[in-house]
């Protein structure tokens, strides 16, 4: 038999993590003197110390380890755990490594520029023939299906020139799912309606605009710049807003290249 100093020395484990170990059943004493109150363990506990540190490595909480120590010889029960703590562990390596990303692109763009502005200009966009699809998606990231649903038209595209690709976000909020998009490309040429894609001519829109180049991660500043110019300069938004992808992952998988007016029509 250990003293509780011994076991302790020979474990790694502290004497006060020890008793908590005690309080709570996750490791009780083989032994404990009614007189003098010490506690004793056996030396095949340290076995079981082991695996309780070895679990807690993992990432496993007392309370799992508790439930866990009671399965440690059944293989398969063990398979079930540990199979869902790699799971966890690897969405939370997954979450951990795009906050990083977005701490790095941060650091960068502080560098690159102190203080990031954007150049707000007034324009109007005329009027325009073209290929449009109009849904509702299931989040704002899905905004690609509806892009993908032009490929129904047999005939092939003939885009006008400039050929504007634009999606306009119709909701007044912010939404977290089933957003209401539409997505236009500007063509020359006749063409029939499909089940989803709608030719027509869209009417010129006097627009509040800046232009982006890069990332789509800085458009949330390039917005709150806009609303803040048009505040600030007395006109009033009069419609839902958009965004022209004068180049975008059709035209280059380089973030960095990216090129997208944020759009806010005017009065």
């Amino acid at each position: 038999m250990l003293k509780i100093g011994e076991f302790s020395k020979l474990s790694r484990v502290s004497i006060r993590m020890l008793r908590h170990y005690d309080d709570i059943g996750l490791l009780k004493p083989a032994e404990i003197d009614d007189f003098t109150g010490y506690r004793y363990y056996r030396e095949d506990q340290l076995f079981t110390i082991g695996r309780i540190t070895a679990l807690k490595d993992m990432g496993f909480s007392l309370a799992e380890i508790i439930k866990i120590l009671d399965s440690y010889d059944d293989k398969e029960k063990m398979e079930v755990f540990l199979s869902e703590r790699q799971k966890e562990l690897a969405k939370l390596s997954e979450e951990t490594e795009y906050k990083l990303m977005l701490l790095e692109t941060a650091r960068k763009r502080l560098r690159k520029e102190q203080n990031m502005s954007f150049d707000v200009t007034v324009k109007t966009i005329p009027e325009r023939y073209a290929a449009t699809v109009h849904m509702v998606v299931p989040h704002y990231e899905d905004e690609g299906m509806l892009w993908g649903m032009m490929a129904e038209v047999k005939t092939p595209l003939i885009p006008a020139e400039p050929c504007l690709a634009i999606a306009e976000f119709f909701d007044d909020e912010y939404k977290e799912e089933n957003v209401e998009i539409e997505v236009s490309m500007t063509v020359k040429g006749t063409y029939e309606d499909t089940e989803h894609v709608k030719f027509k001519t869209l009417p010129a829109v006097k627009v509040a605009s800046c232009v982006v180049k890069g990332s789509y991660d800085q458009m949330g500043e390039a917005y709150a710049s806009v609303v803040s110019w048009i505040k600030e300069n007395g006109y009033k938004m009069n419609g839902p807003m958009f965004n022209i992808y004068h180049v975008g992952p059709v035209q280059t998988q380089d973030p960095n290249e990216f090129v997208t007016e944020a759009c806010f029509p005017v009065e």
